[in-house]
């Protein structure tokens, strides 16, 4: 079954994004992809089906959640700099929250982005992430 992954990755990580998906091709190849701004230029040179979003700064990082959040994104394989201040730290915070809110199945790293797409249950055809019901949450909360 065509999996819809999301690809992003901060500049000093572009590389070791691409590293990934080159090593990974066969793996890769016959899904659908959504990437931010240059990370999807670079990752559209070695794959096919790839959707590119704005550049993380410009909004691409809230297209990308808007994706997730309209149950568009399947997987999100996030390779962010925990060395390098980003201007839009909230931005990437947001996209974060969002993959836990709706228990998109993310990675951060090359180790766990290789236990996701070799796990068993990337090719399988029935899996489906249960969703947490949140509608209590917004009962118990006050009026401001």
């Amino acid at each position: 079954m065509k999996k819809n992954i999301a690809l992003v990755a901060h500049d000093n990580r572009k590389k070791d994004l691409l590293d990934w998906v080159e090593h990974n091709k066969k793996m890769l190849e016959g899904h659908h992809f959504f990437a931010t701004g240059t990370t999807g230029k670079l990752i559209g040179t070695v794959l096919e089906d790839v959707t590119c979003l704005k550049s993380g700064p410009l909004g691409g990082d809230q297209q990308m959640g808007a994706l997730i959040a309209e149950g568009k994104v399947d997987y999100l394989i996030f390779f962010w700099d925990p060395m390098t201040n980003q201007p839009h730290d909230v931005d990437v915070k947001a996209l974060l929250r969002l993959s836990v809110l709706y228990n998109v199945p993310t990675a951060s790293n090359r180790s766990t982005a290789d236990f996701l797409i070799t796990s068993v249950l990337f090719a399988d055809k029935t899996y489906k992430p249960q969703l947490k019901d949140y509608s209590t949450y917004l009962h118990r909360q006050t009026d401001y």
